[in-house]
């Protein structure tokens, strides 16, 4: 009788060496003491369908995806489930023993679960969400916070268009805002989202104003290097309640680790000092 093979999983993307992914996973392989391993990928635009044809044979059982591939992987998918649908993106695949590729997206779970661990009274229908950027990730954010409850979303983009476009999407509580004006809808915002890479190691700053925004404001933040940006340290300073954007990384893992390994992981201090070490 032949040993069990190894389940293999990893993360795809262009670049791919800044991933926290592997820390993540290999953590928590460690700590359940499971049989698996999980690496980063570095795979091209060119030839990403082939490389998804050939990692199951290779005893892969999933992916996780990052840029540039979360929305061609959605086209090359067997079965894409309702959220991955409705972003237009996945950034989990599951290979199923079938031979069919499953496609979902638990960025907007991550969104949520690193919310409410956060910031534990944080109410959704107290007021409308400020959201900075119109990128792939807000989408998930907005998708989520819609669902969640949250009565409309102001938001804003430095090109409009991109705002409008996801308004066209998500309807009529998506209210668009001019880049210029971004620090009016402060004032009437209980949560506010930076989606953009503004803030960010490397990236200039997100230079909005703050001083309309409200002392008992949610003030989250998804750039997680470093790990409290300008953003959350000045709302910080004024009262808020801030939640980093490490949080979203660990969360959204959790139901990707399950499908391929078996185990629900847990999210914990341990888990951030392995991830951020």
């Amino acid at each position: 009788m032949s040993a069990k093979p190894t389940p293999l999983a990893g993360v795809i993307g262009d670049p791919i060496a800044h991933s926290r992914s592997p820390q993540l996973h290999g953590h928590w392989l460690k700590r359940y003491g499971l049989p698996g391993q999980y690496m980063p990928l570095h795979v091209t635009t060119d030839t990403l369908a082939d490389t998804l044809r050939l990692l199951p044979k290779l005893g892969f059982v999933g992916l996780n995806v990052t840029i540039p591939h979360k929305e061609a992987v959605v086209g090359l998918a067997d079965i894409v489930t309702d959220r991955a649908a409705l972003m237009g993106a996945a950034n989990t695949l599951i290979f199923r023993k079938d031979g069919k590729i499953h496609a979902d997206n638990t960025d907007g779970y991550g969104f949520l679960e690193n919310l409410r661990s956060g910031a534990p009274n944080w109410a959704p229908s107290r007021g409308p969400a400020a959201v900075f950027g119109a990128g792939g990730a807000s989408r998930a954010v907005i998708a989520a916070l819609l669902e969640a409850g949250v009565p409309q979303i102001l938001l804003t983009n430095r090109t409009r268009q991109r705002a409008e476009y996801l308004q066209k999407e998500f309807g009529s509580k998506i209210v668009v805002v001019d880049w210029v004006k971004a620090g009016n809808i402060l004032e009437d915002a209980a949560t506010v989202v930076n989606t953009t890479s503004l803030g960010m190691t490397g990236h200039s700053e997100l230079r909005v104003p703050l001083d309309g925004l409200r002392s008992d404001a949610v003030v989250t933040d998804l750039v997680y290097a470093p790990l409290e940006t300008k953003l959350l340290r000045d709302a910080r300073e004024m009262g808020c309640v801030t939640v980093d954007g490490l949080g979203m990384l660990l969360h959204q893992a959790t139901p990707a680790f399950e499908r391929w390994f078996g185990k629900r992981p847990e999210v914990d201090e341990e888990l951030r000092a392995a991830v951020l070490a």
